[in-house]
């Protein structure tokens, strides 16, 4: 009896394996696939030489739900200190392309090998506050990565459900904000694993959004002022109205 007990809780317990591994496959095969309708490709080629820069948006699958990972900027930094931050960074001029950016500072930021992230799509680039041209680089990244941050860069790192970013609970909306074109998004999460609470606004806020939107196929509960279906042309008119007040 005892025996037969346990082969049914063995086979209990692959059975459970093998439909957890199905249901994150599928999660992560549909989020690809519909993230890479929105790759860039050479569509903003034509844009003037102007500082770049590039962020790493990581997503995995935990506990059947789509998660990225963010960060929150040393104190000891000279810009954006203390800041919830996605990885990433200035250009170097060794740096082929704004994936090779991405990946670089990922790794010298929070201990990411390149070889490590499957890179899903480079999203529509936009302004930073200090004038850098941002290119966003998703990525898939396996679930047990252990960050290692690198202590003079990256004071923490947490993950938030992906969801979070489209639920209204959390959001705040800011408007006439100096410098800023049109509303200015915040959240306040609170990571379960710490207790800590972060303030994710602005870009970061904004990437967030936009990548949950396209990824999980779902109109956020608040307004965003773009078309999630197609958030092309929002995008181009705002980097348009950022490029010309340079």
């Amino acid at each position: 009896m005892f025996v037969v007990l346990q082969k049914s809780v063995r086979h209990f317990i692959r059975s459970r394996n093998v439909l957890m591994y199905g249901t994150t496959m599928l999660l992560k095969e549909e989020a690809v696939a519909t993230l890479k309708r929105f790759d860039i490709g050479e569509k903003f080629s034509y844009l003037p030489a102007l500082p770049k820069a590039s962020v790493l948006i990581p997503l995995f699958v935990r506990a059947g739900r789509l998660h990225t990972l963010l960060t929150l900027r040393s104190q000891e930094l000279r810009t954006s200190a203390g800041e919830v931050c996605f990885p990433g960074g200035k250009k170097d001029p060794s740096d082929q392309d704004d994936v090779e950016t991405a990946l670089r500072e990922a790794q010298e930021e929070i201990g990411l090998p390149p070889d490590h992230v499957e890179v899903v799509c480079t999203l529509f680039p936009v302004i930073s506050k200090r004038g850098l041209l941002v290119s966003p680089v998703v990525g898939f990244i396996e679930e047990t990565f252990n960050p290692t941050p690198n202590p003079s860069e990256v004071s923490a790192v947490f993950a938030v459900p992906l969801d979070f970013f489209i639920r209204e609970k959390d959001h705040y909306a800011t408007s006439g904000v100096a410098g800023v074109i049109g509303t200015l998004h915040s959240f306040y999460f609170r990571d379960p694993a710490s207790g800590t609470q972060y303030h994710i606004w602005g870009l970061t806020a904004m990437l967030a959004t936009l990548v949950a939107a396209l990824a999980l196929k779902k109109k956020p509960e608040f307004d965003v002022g773009f078309d999630f279906v197609d958030p092309l042309t929002f995008f181009k008119k705002l980097l348009h109205k950022k490029l010309s007040k340079l």
